[in-house]
């Protein structure tokens, strides 16, 4: 093998989609796998679906999540095959447009929209390829005078491939294996339009991947039935000996039912598609993203690479040095991948607790800043080892340990009709008696002490302490009740059995 080049080449058409960060990653970590080079080339051919900002959108989503671009745009050097972008390169594009012309396997189409529809409407099954070429408007049934005449007074036209019936096309596949298709199902494809002077994808990215010296193209299964053609190109223009292998990926599906995933399937069930949000600037509205929902770019990336692909171990928890050891295209599924966003909550909370405590303290602090809350770092530091475990991410920390930072306001109604007895009030009165007459407020103290009044008085464990806690908490939920005790301090801890008595009697 020689020098791996891989390229993420996507449509700045909008926003990224997930699937398509799972393909940037693909081939990010077979490049990095055996040495190579990750290229990120834009496919801006289609002038009329060009959406502003989604370029810069898909830079800074690779950049986001680590996957670091060797060539091409979002890179730090030029690059020795720019430009990137396919805008930018109209004149390489219409040079091979022209040999392929010369040589008679493409040729000028003048048919216009309505011809074509007319001609659908004629013909049901209606396929533009060898059967039909000789009934319209082309090249090849115009004298060459005429052919001459209409390009020079810039009527529109289009460029076909000339594809003749009944050839074997071999598609070698890394994932799929041998795919043999006859190229009597092809259609001639559009590869030029004069219009805008641009090729279309298909045309563009032969071209492009031959003069990048692109070793290996890894894109989605939905690439896979134009694969034939490519091949056909590649030998149309004489590149068969550079041309690449192929790696059509399965497609992430919806969690439910059958299908592709789609931005609906993630509306319906409350996950984002997209890494980061996504502001439409026709609508205003507002599409979430990974990164602004909470999750770490490290658990997007493990939950993404094993989406697809099985390390061949038990083991889930990934670094991107260690998915780069492991990856092979040999362990890449044929079959598509149920898009599990219950699972991608599990990684994300794996790495919450993977992180330090100071990390994850860092995180909360501007959490608690939206909630004006001036703490001191060490009080974070405690609560946030204590409640972590409880979450999936850093912002649901405040759900789970605000009652450090505030005392509660309302009593949980379930857990007073079950917690909350007629002796409870009386009982927390002797208790806040009991706490007033501790030196040593620590946990571990504070416990014994406490738990020796109860057991002089022959009171229920239970009872008195599932009320302590509705106190101290507003409900019966949260973390060990005397850690709660040390981390918020004798007086508040009085203070709020005082209130709870007065408000719940």
């Amino acid at each position: 093998m020689g020098k791996v080049r891989v390229r993420f080449a996507p449509s700045p058409t909008g926003p990224l989609h997930i699937g398509g960060v799972r393909t940037a990653l693909y081939n990010y970590l077979f490049a990095k796998k055996h040495g190579g080079d990750f290229l990120l080339r834009i496919e801006d051919t289609d002038s009329t679906r060009f959406v502003s900002g989604a370029e810069e959108y898909i830079v800074e989503t690779l950049q986001w999540l680590e996957i670091q671009v060797d060539e091409g745009i979002g890179s730090d050097s030029t690059g020795p095959h720019a430009p990137y972008r396919q805008s930018e390169r109209k004149a390489i594009y219409k040079q091979y447009v022209d040999q392929l012309l010369q040589a008679g396997l493409a040729y000028i189409a003048f048919d216009t929209p309505a011809e074509l529809e007319a001609k659908r409407t004629e013909m049901p099954n209606f396929q533009y390829d060898a059967s039909t070429r000789m009934q319209m408007n082309n090249s090849l049934t115009l004298s060459a005078e005429e052919v001459q005449k209409r390009v020079d007074s810039r009527m529109q036209y289009i460029v076909r491939v000339k594809i003749e019936p009944y050839q074997e096309i071999e598609v070698d596949d890394l994932v799929r294996g041998k795919v043999v298709i006859n190229s009597s199902v092809l259609d001639d494809k559009v590869l030029y339009k004069s219009a805008d002077g641009l090729p279309t994808y298909h045309m563009a990215n032969v071209v492009d991947d031959y003069l990048m010296d692109i070793s290996h193209v890894i894109r989605g299964e939905e690439w896979l039935p134009s694969s034939p053609l490519h091949v056909l190109l590649y030998r149309y223009l004489g590149w068969s000996d550079k041309m690449p292998q192929f790696a059509h990926l399965p497609l992430l599906l919806k969690p439910d039912g059958n299908g592709k995933l789609s931005k609906r399937d993630g509306d319906r069930l409350g996950f984002p598609v997209f890494p980061l949000d996504w502001k439409d600037k026709k609508t205003g509205t507002i599409s979430s993203g990974y990164r602004e929902t909470g999750y770490f770019p490290e658990a997007l990336v493990n939950f993404l690479a094993l989406l697809g692909w099985n390390p061949g171990t038990e083991q889930e928890i990934f670094t991107m040095d260690e998915l780069i050891d492991l990856f092979s295209l040999e362990r890449v599924s044929k079959s598509g991948a149920k898009f599990d966003y219950e699972k991608g909550k599990w990684f994300n909370h794996q790495y919450v607790q993977l992180k330090s405590v100071e990390e994850i303290t860092d995180l909360f602090y501007p959490v608690l800043i939206e909630h004006n809350i001036d703490a001191d770092k060490q009080k974070v530091k405690k609560v946030v080892q204590m409640v972590r475990e409880r979450v999936n991410f850093v912002h649901e920390l405040w759900e789970q340990a605000s009652f450090f930072f505030v005392a509660p306001t309302e009593y949980a109604e379930a857990a007073i009709k079950k917690r909350w007895k007629t002796q409870s009030a009386e009982q927390m009165q002797e208790l806040a008696l009991i706490l007033k007459a501790i030196d040593d407020f620590s946990s571990e103290n504070t416990e014994t002490v406490v738990k020796e009044w109860i057991a002089s008085k022959e009171y229920g464990m239970g009872a008195v302490m599932n009320a302590f806690r509705i106190c101290l908490v507003g409900d019966s939920k949260g973390p060990h009740l005397f850690d709660i005790t040390e981390i918020i301090g004798k007086e508040e801890t009085i203070k709020r059995l005082k209130r709870a008595i007065e408000v719940l009697g």
